[in-house]
């Protein structure tokens, strides 16, 4: 069934990892029968949670789709997890909501997950509301919930439903309403109000003070003391939300049913269709921004906000329609790369379900297979009316491993295998590192290369093993130094013959600087090219550890040559002799990669960050605000001792933090770290030869 603009709400649940949001989105989608049976995520059965690696770990690794249908409306339910290695998915379900669900667990308080994406949803303009899950276990507390909610976020912060213990049992208030509750399997059953204790009517009044802030007539209602009708309030509060002055609080039990109803009736009228969100401003072919309003009359504008790459059932898109009606035979332009693209057929998900979708309204949420080249945060235009959304901003992967296939002949599979998850994935990179001659993955944390370690495994049959990535070091020389380097080889017939001298020395170039100072053909001119190629070729491996060496200067002195026996790959040879033997006499000397730090963290995590920097050997250059309570911390470290510089930001600012890391230059190592950097070189280069 096909549901027009007005009859659509997009919602994303988001919270922290463990807060209910796939509890929720199952109770929702099981109260209007959109699934048979009930799920718990510790069963591994429920709609969103269906990826094998979610049910194994118990918890949400990807953005999931289902749908509840609900009073002639249909609800589309963007759940995304909540731990910080799979933040991925809220990066890409937000441009496609339009409004929020934040869960926070009653009995865990509120933590940085939910604070996150509250903020990530307040920032993008769209509203939202809170429900404080998991009301019926043991230590729940909505109502210190509720003082957190309003500590952190403020007067915003506006109570509809809030539960009440009595001595025959828990019941809900619903303070727009002003009637109480009690549930029986999900069924609502009104109850005689209790007498208001003081905690009620603080909350009854922190209600009406949000509402007549949404407007004057209400306002002056307020402070003549009279009460608010309950189309006043619903009125006030859904103009409030739109205004973002308000964000109300709910809460239930979504095991037990407990104000799924309510949920569900509020999702309807009080969170907006993709009209009320209003237009999407994005470029058109010119790259001037334009304004596309959500009407099935416009043209076809369809946004991709989720791609799945599955070797099986092959590459599923998920989609937004913007403007206009999407039909299987829609002919639709990328607007990113100006192509032409293919549909193949339309879907509506629940979870793993697919249901065959023949058209999809604007402002409705969908899927289509075998889109071809299309990617996440692309959009798809009818011909000559291009387009383009607001490509998503995705948090840069600083967490990496080598990996090493463990099934020889499988090397072959692995970069194949590899592009089809970072097809699906824009949090997870890689690359063939030609200097320590190792593939390198890197993502969001060692959860998140788990993961992808097991999809390998069970999606593309490779497997593989991590290990602490090999650093770029680095070979450079402190002195100048002049050798000869002579190759003579005898063999019957023509022989070989070059003779060469050569100084070398320091340079502050980062490749090989070669000159040729020969005085009287001493060595033909010919082979100067020769000798070059010799030094560029023994460059590539230092005399300490076999790393390149750079800054390096070599002019060819002097020499001698054989009018027979010379030729090119003579004096190649000779070059090699003279820079090994003057190498060692140089003062040879390792670098080390230093990148540019920038941290962004709480500010009191600051002297933690601004310590632990100094412990790696970094140097801390500055420190800035960065609102929100945040500090910028920027500094310069040794790339090696960043290896797990993630895990400890994660740690120790409990997931607020974030940083970049990016090289900038190359520094002498000091001398009492050589030798490690030395034997751990020499123990590669064994492994490698006896692999071979």
């Amino acid at each position: 069934m096909s549901f027009t603009k007005e009859n659509v709400r997009n919602l994303l649940v988001a919270g922290h990892g463990g807060s209910g949001k796939t509890s929720l989105v199952e109770a929702l989608v099981f109260a209007t029968k959109g699934s048979d049976r009930l799920g718990r995520t510790d069963d591994g059965n429920t709609v969103c949670d269906f990826e094998p690696e979610e049910v194994r770990r118990k918890a949400s690794l990807s953005l999931a789709l289902a749908s509840a249908e609900y009073s002639g409306t249909k609800l589309n339910l963007i759940d995304v997890p909540g731990l910080f290695d799979f933040e991925l998915g809220i990066y890409e379900g937000l441009p496609a909501a339009d409004g929020a669900v934040i869960c926070i667990s009653a009995r865990d308080g509120l933590e940085v997950g939910s604070k996150k994406a509250y903020r990530m949803v307040h920032a993008a303009g769209k509203p939202a509301m809170f429900y404080v899950s998991k009301i019926d276990v043991e230590n729940a507390d909505f109502y210190k919930v509720f003082e957190e909610l309003k500590s952190e976020f403020g007067p915003s912060v506006c109570p509809v439903m809030v539960p009440v213990e009595q001595a025959g049992g828990r019941i809900y208030i619903n303070l727009i309403k002003m009637e109480a509750y009690s549930y029986v399997n999900g069924v609502p059953h009104t109850v005689p109000m209790p007498s208001f204790g003081h905690r009620l009517d603080g909350l009854v009044e922190a209600m009406s003070e949000a509402v007549a802030e949404t407007d004057e007539e209400l306002m002056e209602k307020f402070f003549s003391g009279e009460p608010f009708t309950q189309d006043e309030l619903q009125r006030g509060v859904k103009a409030g939300i739109k205004s973002g002055s308000i964000t109300p609080v709910f809460c239930g039990s979504s095991t037990k049913l407990d104000c799924i109803d309510a949920m569900l009736h509020y999702m309807k009228h009080l969170m907006p269709s993709p009209v009320e969100a209003g237009a999407v401003v994005g470029e058109n072919a010119d790259g001037e921004p334009v304004e596309l309003a959500c009407d099935e009359a416009g043209p076809l504008e369809v946004y991709v906000f989720k791609t799945v790459a599955d070797p099986f059932v092959g590459k599923l898109s998920y989609v937004k329609v913007l403007s206009g009606v999407l039909k299987g035979d829609s002919a639709v332009v990328n607007a990113r790369t100006g192509e032409s693209e293919r549909l193949g057929k339309l879907l509506f998900l629940q979870g793993k379900k697919q249901t065959d979708a023949p058209a999809i309204y604007a402002g409705d949420i969908g899927a289509i297979t075998k889109l071809a080249s299309a990617k996440t945060g692309d959009t798809l235009c009818a011909p000559g009316k291009v387009f383009k959304a607001p490509a998503p901003q995705f948090p840069t992967p600083t967490y990496s491993m080598a990996l090493k296939v463990k099934q020889k002949g499988d090397e072959g599979k692995i970069s194949g295998a590899l592009s089809r998850l970072m097809e699906e994935d824009c949090t997870l990179s890689y690359q063939m590192n030609t200097e320590t001659l190792q593939q390198v993955i890197s993502g969001l944390g060692e959860q998140h290369l788990d993961v992808v370690v097991s999809k390998l495994k069970s999606k593309f049959g490779v497997e593989v093993e991590l290990t602490v990535p090999r650093i770029p070091y680095r070979e450079s020389l402190r002195k100048k130094v002049k050798k000869q380097g002579r190759h003579k080889k005898q063999s019957g017939g023509h022989g070989q013959f070059g003779d060469v001298w050569i100084e070398f020395e320091p340079t502050d170039s980062e490749e090989l600087v070669f000159e040729e100072k020969v005085f009287g053909g001493a060595v033909p001119k010919n082979f100067f090219p020769a000798v070059e190629k010799g030094l560029q070729e023994a460059v590539a491996h230092g005399v300490l550890a076999g790393y390149p060496v750079v800054g390096l200067k070599a002019t060819l002195l002097d020499g001698s040559y054989h009018p027979v026996d010379s030729n090119e790959q003579s004096f190649r040879m000779a070059a090699k002799l003279a820079y090994k033997a003057a190498l060692p006499e140089a003062g040879p000397v390792l670098l080390e990669p230093i990148g540019t730090l920038r941290a962004v963290v709480p500010d009191s995590n600051t002297g933690d960050v601004m310590g632990e920097v100094n412990k790696r050997r970094g140097r801390v250059l500055g420190m800035s605000g960065a609102g929100d309570g945040m500090q910028l911390i920027e500094a310069e470290v040794p790339m090696s001792e960043m290896h797990d510089f993630t895990t400890f930001v994660r740690s120790l600012t409990r997931g607020q933090g974030s940083f970049t890391f990016d090289f900038v230059r190359y520094e002498q190592l000091p001398s009492q770290l050589e030798g490690k950097v030395i034997e751990e070189a020499k123990k590669f280069m064994d492994r490698s030869s006896d692999e071979e």
